[in-house]
């Protein structure tokens, strides 16, 4: 077939090519294409690298809390505990930490019983006592048995305001407006200039357990007042003088004065 100028023609030729792009233009279209891809890959590469470094740190911070929700349900476990279920009416029973027992008389361990009640009390002590501005600890605190003795009856008393069956509105507006201000005060006394050097080896505080007076003169003293009060009382004897006089250089030594 020729056109009108007789220049033959090639439909099937013309009809290949028509509307379709040069060869070379699909290529640069392709390549263009890739390219978006590969950048893409590229910036997704980037933003993954960082995950194990963070998974690792995820992995940092989650470990310990099983342990601490161990702690946390042992903590809630001891402030319920501290309620006695087998008392009528579930009421909280009196502990004294000056009367803990210190010998073999009992089933326990007596160093086990002391710190199950330091542990115990140094938990609410976190968990109430602390959050109030004005109840600040001395550092030296535990070294204190009067104040050990104030912080377990003013958590006992607490208990017995705020956990026991029979807790009142009253007994908590007790505790409030008296208790715990009236330990404060009394620790801030017992406490005062006191620090973990006064407890050290020739401090002020670094001294036996208390003794009475005078020990020795409590057997004649007792025989004169069951059975001879009316009369004159016995007289101190030498080793009584000499005892006390001993006692009283043992104070000044560690920086007390006669009492």
């Amino acid at each position: 077939m020729s056109d009108s100028n007789g220049t033959p023609t090639n439909p099937a030729a013309n009809g290949a090519g028509a509307g379709q792009p040069h060869p070379g233009c699909a290529s640069s279209t392709a390549v263009a294409g890739l390219a978006r891809e590969v950048e893409g890959l590229r910036a997704a590469m980037e933003a993954v690298t960082p995950l194990p470094k963070q998974v690792q740190q995820l992995r940092d911070e989650v470990a310990p809390l099983p342990e601490q929700v161990k702690r946390l349900a042992k903590v809630v476990k001891t402030l319920a505990e501290q309620v006695n279920p087998d008392d009528e009416g579930g009421r909280t029973r009196p502990l004294s930490w000056l009367d803990l027992p210190d010998g073999q008389e009992v089933d326990r361990d007596p160093a086990e019983l002391a710190q199950e009640v330091l542990s115990d009390l140094s938990v609410w002590l976190v968990r109430v006592f602390l959050r109030y501005s004005d109840a600040v600890l001395p550092e030296c605190w535990c070294w204190h048995p009067d104040v050990v003795e104030e912080l377990v009856w003013l958590m006992r008393s607490w208990l017995t305001a705020y956990v026991d069956a029979d807790a009142t509105v009253a007994r908590a507006a007790d505790w409030h407006d008296r208790y715990r201000p009236g330990v404060v005060k009394r620790i801030k006394a017992a406490t005062a200039n006191c620090s973990l050097e006064n407890h050290q080896d020739g401090g002020e505080r670094h001294r036996p357990g208390p003794q009475v007076p005078s020990g020795a003169a409590l057997a004649p003293i007792a025989a004169w007042w069951g059975t001879a009060r009316t009369s004159t009382a016995p007289e101190p004897d030498a080793e009584v003088v000499a005892d006390a006089r001993a006692a009283e250089a043992a104070r000044r030594r560690s920086g007390g004065g006669r009492r």
